[in-house]
């Protein structure tokens, strides 16, 4: 199967810190590059991670608070003045198309893109041949929406039992159809097998709730949110955040097999207690951290 390539870039809530910076991952997948969120500061960790801002094709917004989106104006211009020939795709929550406009007239320069922006519901928003991408309704003070990348189930072929037959004929069998070699029917399932998809959930600012539970549902990884300690949680219940404990029992309760938790409060210097807490409930938890690169 194709390699995932999950690099964390910002990890605070609300406001950066010394050592954190405001929400953003980037996933790579052969040719697409994938941005979940763009907070202040997201040029300067795609520079200091080495990844160039022209391979993201790609931008899903979970909300438009500030700290979610205040560095869409920087990397725009930059794709706008740069050899980026692409077309980039913005997705986010009903709405987004007006904060997009409104937010433009603020700035006085001409992003000169191939874009395209949309509003998005729950649902498939994206799809080709190789994987889609789920969205689904968080609860969140404003409209927030959760992310899903899921990659789509593989036939692999089984070099040694297909030598001899033409390469075409190769083919038809990775689509799943049978074929006629050398007078003899030859069953797809006869020299292949079926290699699982991947799924990566990007989950953060909500509290728990059932959507959220749907959309990590068998996720290999899930990046979640854990702005509080177990202690904190009625300030959870307020703001509709996650504590670390939520965090574990939604990976805990939805078959995922890795939890990296995200989206910091600053209160905590650093992430030791709350991946405690969490790993005492799932046990295959982490910590994300600045430039964490993740390969599935």
């Amino acid at each position: 199967m194709t390699k995932i390539e999950i690099t964390v870039l910002g990890t605070a809530s609300m406001i950066p810190t010394k050592e954190r910076n405001l929400t953003s991952v980037f996933l790579s997948y052969e040719k697409q590059g994938i941005l979940f969120d763009c907070g202040e500061g997201t040029q300067r960790q795609l520079k200091l991670a080495g990844i160039k801002p022209n391979k993201i094709n790609k931008i899903l917004i979970s909300h438009w608070h500030g700290d979610h989106v205040l560095g869409l104006p920087g990397l725009l211009q930059t794709l706008g003045n740069s050899d980026y020939v692409k077309k980039l795709d913005i997705y986010g929550p009903v709405g987004t198309k007006k904060y997009f406009e409104c937010m433009l007239k603020g700035f006085a320069y001409d992003t000169n893109l191939d874009l395209e922006v949309h509003d998005i519901k729950d649902g498939t928003i994206f799809e080709n041949k190789d994987f889609f991408i789920e969205s689904k309704k968080m609860e969140h003070g404003v409209l927030c929406m959760g992310y899903a990348f899921v990659e789509k189930d593989k036939r692999k072929i089984i070099k040694s039992k297909v030598k001899g037959v033409p390469g075409k004929k190769i083919g038809e069998l990775q689509k799943g159809k049978s074929i006629e070699h050398e007078e003899k029917i030859i069953h797809p399932d006869d020299v292949s097998h079926i290699e699982k998809g991947k799924k990566v959930s990007f989950i953060v600012d909500t509290e728990i709730c059932t959507n959220a539970a749907r959309l990590c549902n068998g996720s290999d990884l899930l990046l979640c949110e854990s702005t509080y300690l177990s202690d904190l949680e009625e300030k959870g219940q307020q703001y509709k955040h996650m504590t670390a404990e939520q965090a574990a029992l939604l990976a805990s309760n939805n078959n995922v097999k890795e939890l990296v938790l995200c989206h910091f409060s600053g209160r905590y210097k650093t992430t030791e207690a709350l991946e405690e807490e969490a790993k005492a409930i799932f046990p295959n938890t982490r910590a994300a951290f600045e430039l964490m690169k993740i390969k599935l």
